[in-house]
């Protein structure tokens, strides 16, 4: 306390200066480290880490982040990351996030949407690659040369400085914002003043020579809005950036021309950037693709009760990852899609329950134009009807599958006795109207769990009718005539007979009509072997399960709830 760090005139023999410097790792390669620090929540630390972290990684660097922030790490999150960390004796050992490439291939997979060509893990599969932009800068600097040479581009040299100065300008004169006109200094300087500037090595963008002017429109007709008409573009946009990498507007038009690409589908917020890329198409004298502009998905805030634009930061539904982690089956996602691109598809579906998706006539036509309404318990309802309509093969296989990933413990006992399980979710499925259970494969260990001995943690609430010594006295008579072979109706007779013996009404329309004259009816009756067998009041087709569990699971239950009452 009170350290001059100065050990010639301390008293405390602490074995004098210490270094703070540690060793380093011998297992570590780090060469940099970066420190994003403030003492302040909320004001971007994890953003600016991940996008610092995505940057360099794009630039051919070894990236990893340490997330110090032991109240709510986010940086987890972020990339993806949901392994547990394991340590050695050389330290910790890092997780790694999957590549952007791997993420999108997952994706694609988990929905049953495989690509014919494109980038993959492995490398490229496909006749118009490369597909990864960083290889295709050749391809880009060809064609923006060629603009230049014609007089259609040309190299910029303005400073961060100089463009913040003219924003200003434009802000005090009530301008439009951007690079254009009087603002564009660079469009028609002279050779001799660009040679210079190449000369000194100054770093330039280069800018596409825009013929356009605000007082023009444009007549397009889009597959998602119709006709419509676009204001033409007068902005000089950079098309080729000073690291010799495209900007979107160009790498699009080079890329999608290229590629043979005849639709292109995006969100309306790139709406404002069609003049330029129908400009750009004109340039350089190929036939654009037609274009579907999507209207962007809305959702309830909770906070405000009002209607927001659904959002990457505060919406984990947004990420493809959100439903294969929370157990939505993919079909189910994929109908409730549906329902909010075409309107008609909810109709079309009541009218052809059985017939597969990929029969409804999808047009663009019947998309909305304005933001539809994203709705998750909608989605659940959807879900469960999907889910409904399956096989307890099928239902089994998806919640194996499911639970193989994220809850494993479960897995275990679910694939302990296929045939068991499969038996159990086989329950009220099939028919006119099947049981409705499950809206996630992560539901169905919650439907299941009292099937398991090592989940099964009963609830032994009796209804409100029966006293303690009553139920038992109930238990103990089913226990004497419990037949495991008995049919549902079987079963319902012997608990008539327990009723009548007990003072309860065996007919439920007796009880009704004078209430006074019993304990209570039937139902409350079988609610007690329900209650004893599965734990819980709600559970399917008794009789059932019973025949499921077998003789001395069922006895021994019976058995263990008189003794808790």
């Amino acid at each position: 306390m009170g350290c001059s760090h100065n050990c010639d005139s301390c008293s405390s023999n602490c074995g004098g200066e210490k270094s703070l410097k540690v060793a380093a790792n011998k297992a570590a390669t780090v060469r940099k480290v970066i420190g994003v620090v403030s003492g302040k929540g909320g004001v971007g630390k994890s953003l600016l880490t991940s996008m610092m972290a995505v940057g360099m990684t794009r630039k051919g660097y070894t990236c990893g982040v340490l997330d110090a922030d032991i109240t709510g790490p986010s940086i987890p999150k972020t990339f993806g990351v949901h392994d547990k960390l394991e340590g050695c004796e050389e330290g910790i050992i890092p997780a790694r996030s999957e590549g952007g490439v791997q993420m999108i291939i997952d994706a694609f997979k988990s929905f049953g949407l495989p690509f014919d060509e494109g980038a993959t893990t492995d490398g490229e599969t496909g006749i118009y690659g490369p597909y990864r932009q960083s290889q295709r800068a050749e391809i880009y600097q060809t064609f923006v040369k060629s603009l230049v040479e014609r007089g259609m581009a040309y190299p910029c040299f303005c400073t961060e400085e100089e463009l913040a100065e003219a924003h200003r300008q434009q802000e005090e004169n009530k301008e439009n914002f951007g690079y254009y006109g009087k603002y564009a200094v660079w469009r028609d300087r002279p050779m001799e003043d660009i040679e210079a500037e190449l000369a000194k090595g100054t770093p330039y963008v280069v800018r596409f020579r825009s013929e356009g002017s605000i007082e023009h429109k444009i007549r397009h007709e889009d597959l998602v809005k119709g006709k419509m008409e676009v204001t033409e573009n007068d902005q000089d946009v950079v098309i080729l950036k000073s690291d010799g990498i495209p900007t979107y507007h160009f790498a699009h038009v080079v890329d999608d021309h290229l590629m043979g690409t005849t639709i292109v589908v995006r969100g309306e917020e790139w709406l404002a950037t069609l003049p330029v890329h129908l400009q750009l198409f004109r340039a350089m004298g190929w036939k654009a693709p037609k274009y579907a502009h999507t209207a962007q998905l809305m959702k309830i805030d909770p906070e405000t009760g009002g209607k927001r634009k659904l959002s990457k930061r505060k919406d984990p539904e947004l990420a493809l990852t959100f439903y294969a982690q929370e157990g939505y089956p993919v079909p189910a996602v994929l109908e409730y899609l549906m329902t909010l691109l075409n309107s008609n598809f909810e109709e079309w579906r009541r009218a052809n329950p059985d017939l597969p998706m990929n029969d409804f006539p999808f047009t663009t036509k019947k998309m909305s134009g304005s933001g539809a309404l994203f709705d998750i318990e909608k989605l659940r309802d959807v879900s469960k009807n999907v889910i409904s309509r399956m096989t307890a093969e099928q239902v089994y296989d998806f919640v194996a599958e499911w639970s193989a990933v994220n809850d494993k413990e479960f897995n275990a006992l679910l694939t302990r006795d296929p045939a068991f399980s499969r038996a159990y979710l086989a329950i009220g499925r099939g028919g006119k109207k099947p049981r409705k259970d499950l809206a996630l494969w992560s539901d169905a260990k919650g439907y299941m769990d009292f099937m398991f001995d090592e989940l099964f943690q009963p609830d032994y609430t009796m209804p409100e009718r029966v006293s303690a010594e009553d139920a038992k006295a109930i238990l103990a008579d089913f226990a004497g005539m419990f037949d495991e072979n008995d049919t549902p109706d079987g079963f319902f007779d012997k608990m008539k007979q327990i009723a009548s013996a007990h003072g309860y009404a065996a007919d439920t329309k007796a009880y009704k009509a004078d209430p006074s004259a019993f304990k209570g009816a039937v139902g409350d009756v079988s609610m007690v072997v329900r209650v004893a067998v599965a734990g819980r009041q709600n559970a399917p087709d008794l009789q059932t399960v019973m025949g499921i569990l077998g003789r001395e699971k069922v006895l021994d239950r019976l058995e263990k709830c008189s003794a808790a009452l």
